[in-house]
């Protein structure tokens, strides 16, 4: 809670200890300038809530489609969010609907996923659960038009966004992605393939969060590829 707490006013002042801090605030001021309080929002891997709750702050009449496959994050998130407008789900999200094995990473659970990927902790204590599998587009009304994604699965962003394909091309929504070395490429994601999947067959495009707030030009394939190749940035912002 303290840790929390130290977080949310660093965030508030603008003081990036990490780049994290930093991706935090600008997803807060892109939130702030894209959501009306009926805004309908989906945060997929949800952990604690804490994209979750400023969903609600910046959108308290919207509809919010939270995803957390962890069963005791989930349990706890149940448990915090009792409104009927938070529809939380225990499952992984993919362009495939099923079962899979999942790395519960016990002692940082943030890097917890799917495949195994590089952590940033010492001896990372794995335990190797099971969940489900559903697809995003298989899960939104068409009558909840959305807003705003907020997607952080340590490395399996790509499924999530070819499993909401119709979503990304009908509603236009700015997602807020993950996309970095050390994670995506364990999934065999590539840069083109992310570029080619949310620009030329959703039509949207891509930024850096700090460029689109500063309303400087979307970024070209070899920017991003560039981007990403260089670790320079490891969240974008998926946009019109």
């Amino acid at each position: 809670m303290v840790k929390r707490i130290i977080r949310n006013i660093l965030t508030t002042i603008g003081l990036d200890l990490t780049k994290n801090l930093k991706y935090d605030r600008l997803t807060t001021q892109i939130m702030e300038k894209v959501v009306d309080h009926k805004s309908n929002c989906i945060d997929v891997g949800c952990h604690k809530g804490e994209m979750l709750d400023l969903m609600l702050k910046y959108a308290p009449q919207g509809t919010h489609f939270a995803f957390e496959p962890i069963p005791d994050l989930f349990d706890a998130l149940k448990v915090k969010y009792p409104q009927h407008s938070v529809q939380l789900f225990s499952s992984a999200l993919s362009d495939r609907k099923g079962t899979t094995s999942f790395n519960f990473v016990k002692n940082a659970p943030a890097y917890s996923g799917i495949m195994k990927r590089k952590y940033e902790v010492k001896n990372p204590d794995i335990e190797e659960i099971n969940v489900k599998l559903e697809v995003l587009d298989h899960l939104i009304p068409e009558d909840k038009p959305i807003r705003f994604v907020k997607i952080d699965v340590e490395g399996a962003e790509y499924g999530v966004l070819k499993g909401a394909r119709q979503l990304l091309t009908r509603d236009k929504p700015y997602v807020v992605f993950e996309f970095g070395l050390g994670a995506s490429d364990y999934y065999f994601t590539t840069p083109e393939m992310m570029y080619e999947l949310l620009v030329d067959e959703c039509g949207l495009r891509i930024s850096n969060l700090s460029d689109w707030l500063a309303n400087k030009a979307p970024l070209t394939l070899s920017d991003f590829k560039a981007s990403y190749e260089n670790s320079v940035d490891y969240y974008f912002l998926a946009h019109q």
